[in-house]
């Protein structure tokens, strides 16, 4: 039976999986250019969810409302079960990292192939999503046009499959967190005057050939970059402080040309060739300067 970790520090609250262009490794950059007062915060794309849980480590989110939108069912899933049920996570994340092989891997990443695959137990599909993002190539998160999870296995020796304590100290930052399968858009019906929301949305293509958007079914292109920049404008307007990360393009700047740009690195890791990895430079957007 799994016991429960001991002498951890709650408090320091980390991601709990792996998520290709999260934002740990950019903290240092981003969290200076952050208002330094704000009531609520909304992260509308969570992903891996890195500023929220630095800034709860930080104590910056005591006595705020959270709320945590993204639409990835199963995402969203992993989220509430390591909020509500951490102990039977772990406990079902060893019985996988007992089973881990390559058959395995490719047998459990087949579940959402099947008709019955919504009627899994909450938890278990929970445990497939951590355990397929601890052993997967890179971290991704890539479906098919059938929403279908599609990435190959990773080669690491020894996966982290079952990591407690960032389990643990995640739960705990999630306790008092609204946490919401739903499309970025519904934030607009929740947010307020001086409110803090950050958008970390699918990067708009440095190239034509660079495009890595099937996060989820949906693509994340020129139109739907464009809704964005229309939500953002108008949180502006009910002066909500509004960031936003993405690709430094020139359509991205074109399209926030009114708004404060700043340019900030940061480390590529996904590209086939080695020499297509390094640093490279991104853009913060905000919706005043403060």
């Amino acid at each position: 039976m799994t016991k429960r970790i001991k002498n951890i520090d709650l408090k320091k609250a980390q991601p709990f999986i792996k998520w290709v262009g999260g934002k740990r490794g950019l903290l240092s950059q981003i969290i200076p250019l952050l208002p330094k007062q704000f009531s609520n915060y909304f992260e509308p794309f969570v992903g891996g969810g890195a500023l929220f849980f630095e800034l709860y480590a930080q104590g910056k989110l005591e006595g705020k409302k959270v709320y945590l939108f993204d639409i990835n069912a199963e995402l969203i899933n992993a989220y509430e079960v390591v909020r509500d049920n951490p102990t039977k996570l772990i406990k079902k994340l060893n019985e996988f990292k007992e089973k881990h092989s390559k058959d395995y891997y490719y047998a459990v990443r087949a579940w959402d192939r099947e008709e019955n695959f919504l009627e899994l137990d909450l938890l278990v599909r929970a445990t497939r999503f951590i355990y397929l993002n601890k052993t997967c190539f890179n971290g991704l998160y890539r479906v098919n046009r059938n929403n279908q999870y599609n990435v190959p296995i990773g080669s690491y020796k020894n996966p982290n499959i079952a990591d407690g304590a960032s389990i643990y100290s995640a739960s705990e930052a999630l306790q008092n967190a609204v946490i919401l399968n739903a499309s970025y858009k519904d934030v607009l019906k929740s947010a307020k005057k001086d409110d803090l929301i950050y958008f970390d949305p699918p990067y708009y293509p440095l190239t034509p050939t660079s495009s890595f958007t099937s996060y989820s079914e949906f693509g994340f292109l020129d139109k739907e970059q464009e809704e964005l920049f229309e939500l953002f404008y108008n949180l502006d307007k009910k002066e909500c402080k509004v960031l936003h990360s993405n690709s430094d393009t020139a359509f991205i700047k074109k399209l926030y040309k009114n708004y404060d740009i700043k340019n900030i690195q940061a480390n590529r890791f996904i590209n086939s060739k080695s020499s297509g990895r390094g640093k490279i430079s991104e853009v913060l957007i905000r919706s005043a300067k403060w």
